[in-house]
């Protein structure tokens, strides 16, 4: 029952999100608004078009959590495992079903390492620069960094 289920949920979901249904929905819609004059827009002309919208929209609900349930389900079974086999923590498996106080946590010492490891590029990217330019014969640096003085002062 689960597979039926679930076959025929993202048959519907993918049906449904198609330009022909929306086409099909307009349509429909357009037909019930010109068919208004001829049914005097009774209450029950209305209330074919309020019910019918309603029990779409009741059983599309469903049908739609239940494939982003299993879109969200496979994602996360699929990143578990890319952490398991690379060099990332371990202690990311799973960490769906933390609370939200967890994962806020969880999420500031992320960018605590986020904020170290850029501190640590920039420091390495000077650090090179430094060697770079130390390495370089003075008049160069002097006429790279200063063209037009360079140019000035009669050399």
């Amino acid at each position: 029952m689960d597979r039926f289920f679930a076959r025929f949920a993202t048959a519907t979901a993918h049906a449904t999100g198609s330009p022909l249904a929306f086409i099909v929905c307009v349509i429909t819609v357009l037909a019930w608004a010109l068919s208004g004059p001829f049914f005097g827009f009774s209450e029950t002309w209305q209330l074919v078009i309020n019910t019918g919208t309603t029990i779409v929209t009741f059983l599309m609900v469903f049908l739609i959590q239940n494939t982003q349930n299993r879109d969200g389900a496979a994602l996360q079974a699929k990143l578990d495992e890319i952490i398991l086999f690379t060099d990332a923590e371990n202690e990311f498996v799973g960490i769906e079903k933390l609370t939200d106080k967890e994962l806020q946590e969880l999420h500031a010492r992320c960018e605590k390492a986020a904020q170290r490891s850029h501190a640590m590029l920039q420091s390495a990217h000077a650090e090179r620069n430094a060697r770079e330019n130390r390495s370089k014969p003075a008049f160069d640096r002097e006429d790279i960094e200063n063209p037009s003085q360079a140019s000035t002062s009669g050399r």
